[in-house]
């Protein structure tokens, strides 16, 4: 990768470019999560105590999580949910992406992105407050259900984890759609008109032909999406009830509420270890390594 820099920029400009780099990995990546893991090791002490004879590594803070129940449950939900939030995000994109890179023209294409692209101009939070508003009791699709006779009486949408599904899918649509789309456009359309030639149905020609092809691209969408929906606290804070909580509100919660690092580090370090380890599994499950994803 230096190489072609150096062979596109030139030697000093992409000396610069990887200092830059070097300094925003370690600076912003590397030290916080290893402060982090420092923390989650330590006692919450009063600041006369730190370094005294209670400032000792241990795993009490974590093992805080095991211990309690209510907590333990939701990290499990959170996990769960976020993979449900992957999986539907992902059936969502695979047929826009698909029609993007191999039906629609390319105006037709430039038309659909840019329309998609342009809600994503608004603040993450103003996205989210317009589906509270859809999605709430009084809101416009309970009153546009009521006046289609489709329902008798305003539904409770934000009463469960569905309000939180349909905003996590919305906030993080385009970050399957693009892998997924830069995957199919590489995909020559004369494999799909010989496979259909030869009599596949379109079934068999997605299954053995198109998405074989897309995998770094699912695989790139389904991690990417898995990690902002796991670490998601603004669409679960808004959307979510008191019964559907986000593991990153009770994170958030240690930090800013209870005043405790130490532990919110320690949830912190545990959520971000399986992350890692979903990462790894959604690489083995479609066999691509870190290159394959690169692309």
């Amino acid at each position: 990768m230096f190489k072609q820099l150096c062979n596109r920029f030139g030697t000093p400009i992409s000396v610069g470019i990887a200092a830059l780099l070097l300094v925003w990995l370690i600076a912003l990546v590397i030290l916080p999560q290893l402060l982090m893991v420092d923390y989650s090791f330590r006692p919450n002490l009063l600041p006369s105590e730190i370094g005294g004879p209670k400032d000792s590594y241990s795993l009490v803070n974590y093992v805080t999580l095991f211990n309690n129940k209510i907590h333990l449950g939701i990290f499990f939900k959170t996990i769960w949910s976020s993979v449900m939030v992957t999986a539907l995000t992902l059936v969502v994109s695979y047929p826009l992406a698909f029609y993007l890179a191999k039906v629609a023209t390319p105006k037709q294409a430039a038309l659909c992105l840019l329309l998609l692209i342009i809600p994503f101009w608004i603040n993450e939070i103003l996205r989210t407050f317009s589906w509270y508003i859809i999605l709430a009791y009084n809101g416009p699709l309970n009153a546009m259900l009521q006046a289609l006779g489709l329902i008798d009486r305003p539904l409770r949408f934000l009463s469960g984890d569905g309000g939180v599904m349909v905003g996590m899918v919305y906030a993080y649509i385009l970050f399957m759609i693009f892998p997924l789309y830069n995957a199919l456009e590489s995909l020559d359309a004369n494999q799909i008109r010989a496979a259909r030639n030869l009599g596949a149905s379109w079934a068999k020609t997605h299954l053995r032909i198109i998405i074989p092809h897309a995998k770094p691209g699912i695989a790139t969408g389904c991690i990417m999406t898995f990690m902002l929906a796991a670490g998601s606290y603004a669409v679960p804070a808004l959307l979510g009830s008191p019964g559907s909580r986000w593991f990153t509100q009770i994170i958030y919660n240690w930090f800013f509420e209870g005043g405790n690092w130490n532990q919110g580090a320690a949830y912190a370090f545990l959520l971000l270890i399986l992350c890692i380890g979903f990462i790894g599994l959604v690489m083995k499950v479609f066999k691509v390594g870190l290159g394959d994803i690169a692309k």
